[in-house]
């Protein structure tokens, strides 16, 4: 089974470029973030006439998630548990059966926290807390999960082109990168660093400043496998090329192959 998991920034601004990229990639299942529709407007005809079944957590103009899954998707959950009052549309999750068992999938679109010391970054750090939380429960499943977004949080020096550029951004502060490890440190495993432990590997380039042409990137988009999954792994890879496509959004899928 091949998954995937993209930020696409904006379903309907992208939805050529996505569709092109469906049919040509070809991946089972999509976990895609800042998808900013509802969940009303979001162009699901388009995705099912390419065969796929369509589940949103939608938002207007910002936020929200989606996932489409050539097999059907089961045991839905719209919004990240825990979060009394917050009506950030950042979390999804189900269950897609495979040919060997069931593999359980999130998107997840984490808050950017900027600018420092401001409510954003502490919304950003609880909003980590809820997942560590999410994650540990899903763990107690005993069966394979993925949990594949645009974290926003730079793991390390190598994730990025220049650490000093980053110092006083969210993405990269102490705190957010502790976030991350606890997860990690559950059980969790970074599928790509799992494939490939070469430095400076980018999803992520900012439309400013030839960002893309320069490869001044970061990298902020993941799939965290459990055990299980990760006993299943094939293989991991960022496509990187659908950068250089018209409109492209600023971030690029990451494509994981599992023996599910």
């Amino acid at each position: 089974m091949k998954i995937a998991t993209w930020n696409v920034n904006s379903v309907k601004a992208r939805i050529d470029t996505i569709t092109a990229w469906l049919k040509d990639a070809a991946p089972d299942v999509v976990a895609l973030q800042e998808i900013k529709s509802t969940d009303d407007t979001f162009p699901r005809g388009v995705f099912e006439d390419l065969g796929y079944n369509c589940e949103t957590h939608g938002q207007k103009t910002y936020n929200g998630v989606a996932l489409l899954s050539k097999r059907p998707l089961e045991d839905v959950t719209r919004g990240l548990p825990g979060g009394d009052g917050d009506e950030h549309a950042r979390y999804i999750e189900a269950v897609v059966s495979g040919d060997k068992g069931v593999i359980r999938i999130a998107s997840v679109y984490a808050p950017n926290g900027n600018p420092l010391g401001s409510e954003k970054f502490v919304y950003k750090l609880d909003w980590m807390e809820r997942l560590l939380s999410r994650a540990q429960e899903i763990l107690g499943y005993e069966e394979p999960a993925a949990l594949m977004g645009d974290f926003n949080v730079i793991p390390t020096d190598d994730d990025c082109h220049d650490p000093a550029a980053w110092a006083n951004d969210a993405l990269f502060q102490p705190q957010t990168k502790a976030a991350l490890r606890r997860i990690e440190h559950l059980g969790y495993q970074d599928a790509f660093r799992a494939c490939d432990a070469r430095p400076h590997r980018y999803t992520f380039w900012d439309y400013q400043a030839g960002s893309w042409q320069k490869d001044h990137g970061i990298r902020i988009d993941f799939q965290l496998l459990s055990p299980q999954a990760l006993d299943r792994l094939k293989a991991c890879t960022i496509d990187k090329r659908v950068r250089g496509w018209d409109k492209p959004s600023d971030h690029v899928p990451v494509i994981t192959e599992i023996d599910i």
